[in-house]
């Protein structure tokens, strides 16, 4: 992925309200090229509808969002070929086959038909023999996969993952980390919501604190161990839970 120093993604005083309710209330911050950004923070912080606004699902209600850059607004369709977003509806097809589905949404990003491509896309994400059954005969972990693959065929520079643990078994989830740090080490910038501190802090190169619509901590995944940043996430929390 090219680092020419300019930020991946770039958000200014974005703010978001539900009729009189504020929930987003001027977040800014920037990505560089290859972080991984763990976003963590309490039930209604916000996190959903900042990326809901970042992969314009939904339009922020003021502020500014720029990719590499240029500011996404009028940019949709240019900006969305560049992200691969994995929120809590998979967008995934019951009845088609893994293969299937892939191939479906493949063509919706006008890629071209390449069966070995799609073989390897399988197998990359441990779905190589389960590729011609239903979907609707897959585990939650096979989903989740399942719906990662269908979000990286288009090689997108950005990844949003919204909760990618949620239901996960053991097992399943060992494989989703794994998968992961794979994605990581391939240099992609990577955003990441998470209700586990672990994964937050294994995963992430920056975790920040999101409570009440405002960024209320970032740190360096480096700089911080397990028990400083349940610390630090408890106290942001007790002090801004809260907050208007």
């Amino acid at each position: 992925m090219p680092d020419d120093g300019v930020p991946v993604l770039s958000l200014r005083e974005v703010r978001k309200h539900f009729g009189d309710v504020p929930v987003l209330r001027g977040i800014s911050l920037d990505v560089a090229p290859g972080t991984f950004l763990s976003v963590v923070g309490p039930n209604g912080a916000g996190k959903t509808t900042l990326f809901n606004c970042i992969s314009r699902v939904m339009r922020p209600s003021s502020g500014t969002i720029r990719f590499r850059g240029e500011d996404v607004s009028g940019r949709d369709l240019e900006f969305r070929r560049a992200l691969g977003y994995i929120s809590h509806q998979l967008f995934l097809y019951p009845e088609l086959t893994g293969r299937e589905n892939l191939r479906f949404f493949a063509r919706l990003y006008n890629r071209p038909d390449d069966p070995a491509a799609l073989d390897a896309s399988l197998a990359g994400m441990g779905l190589a023999t389960a590729a011609d059954r239903p979907v609707r005969t897959y585990s939650r972990g096979m989903k989740q996969r399942l719906a990662i693959a269908r979000a990286l065929q288009h090689q997108p520079e950005l990844v949003l993952l919204d909760e990618p643990f949620t239901g996960l078994d053991q097992h399943a989830a060992v494989i989703l980390r794994d998968l992961l740090h794979r994605l990581k080490g391939e240099g992609r910038t990577i955003l990441m919501i998470s209700h586990q501190l672990e994964h937050a802090a294994e995963l992430g190169d920056r975790i920040l604190v999101l409570v009440s619509g405002r960024i209320r901590a970032e740190v360096a995944a480096a700089e911080t161990g397990p028990d400083r940043l349940a610390a630090l996430y408890l106290d942001a929390v007790s002090r801004h839970g809260g907050a208007s």
